[in-house]
């Protein structure tokens, strides 16, 4: 009985469960991290090489100029981008870095779009490209847009045999605007979008997501001065017409819509700048029964689109 009761005297009791703590570590890690990840890999010495040689060549300019490249932080936006077809030339990835779902989503789409470069790089590194920003260990840099001339737009309704179908935009600052514009000029086969140089939304990765992928098959020219631009089409025998609320012809008055046509859109707040109000053919407003004192530039494009391609049957 002694005996008994020693060995009862060195058990513990009742043993604790673990609450799920080791079922992590029974877990596998996914799947196995694309070649060009694999540190000591020739894929992945062969995607650093040409990453840094990327990064080292000047990028040749178009008629239109080109932007600067941008880069894209942070594990949801990178993974929306690469998602929505925004272009993109490298992927960094920090190393070690803990591989979750959305880790490994960025990675699959990376390596089934191509032509897109994977990098490690340590935390720092990547702290010092953001300046700072939280990017959780991803980082895609976007590559800079080649903008069109305006002249191109043009000319390229022209190799058609079409009328010129362009949307201008005066004094919009908002890339998400610019996006929906572009959409709209794709959905009503026009033949490109101008903006002007400065103090203007530019082709920025949320300019591509907004366009839904049209900004892939859709120009968008840069003009240094967008006064001049439309004068020079007035020359060519292109109408501009501007968006006013204030405007002189009703949207649906206006025959000339069907013709060869430049569509200017304002700023939702301040409309269109003088310079551009006064070279403008028609000022033409949208009638508004619901009383709005004005539309997203976005939406007032397309309603001009939609009555120009009616127009043009």
């Amino acid at each position: 009985m002694a005996a008994n009761n020693r060995r009862m005297s060195g058990k513990k009791g009742a043993q604790v469960g673990s609450g799920g703590q080791r079922r992590k570590g029974l877990e596998g890690k996914g799947p196995t991290p694309p070649a060009e990840m694999r540190k000591g890999h020739k894929k992945n010495r062969v995607a650093s090489a040409k990453a840094r040689q990327t990064a080292r060549r000047p990028a040749p300019r178009g008629r239109g100029g080109k932007s600067t490249s941008e880069l894209v932080v942070g594990r949801n936006p990178v993974y929306e981008a690469l998602r929505d077809g925004v272009p993109a030339s490298t992927l960094y990835v920090q190393q070690f870095i803990d591989n979750d779902e959305r880790v490994r989503e960025a990675l699959q789409l990376a390596a089934e779009r191509g032509g897109i470069n994977l990098m490690e790089a340590p935390r720092p590194e990547l702290d010092r490209m953001t300046n700072g920003l939280n990017h959780q260990g991803l980082v895609l840099q976007v590559p800079p847009y080649e903008y069109a001339h305006p002249e191109d737009l043009a000319d390229a309704a022209a190799d058609a045999g079409e009328d010129p179908l362009i949307v201008a935009l005066d004094g919009v600052t908002d890339p998400r605007n610019l996006g929906a514009v572009v959409r709209s000029v794709s959905a009503f086969r026009g033949h490109g979008v101008v903006v002007p140089e400065r103090r203007a939304a530019g082709m920025t990765a949320g300019a591509w997501k907004t366009s839904a992928g049209a900004a892939a098959r859709t120009p968008v020219a840069r003009a240094t001065n967008l006064t001049r631009a439309l004068e020079a089409y007035k020359k060519a025998g292109i109408v501009v017409v501007g968006l006013a609320a204030d405007g002189e012809v009703e949207l649906g008055e206006l025959e000339a819509l069907g013709g060869p046509v430049a569509i200017v859109v304002g700023s939702e707040g301040k409309g269109l700048s003088r310079l551009v109000g006064e070279t403008c053919d028609f000022r033409v407003r949208i009638p508004m029964p619901g009383g709005a004192e004005s539309l997203n530039a976005g939406v007032a494009a397309g309603i001009v689109l939609y009555e120009a391609a009616r127009l043009r049957g």
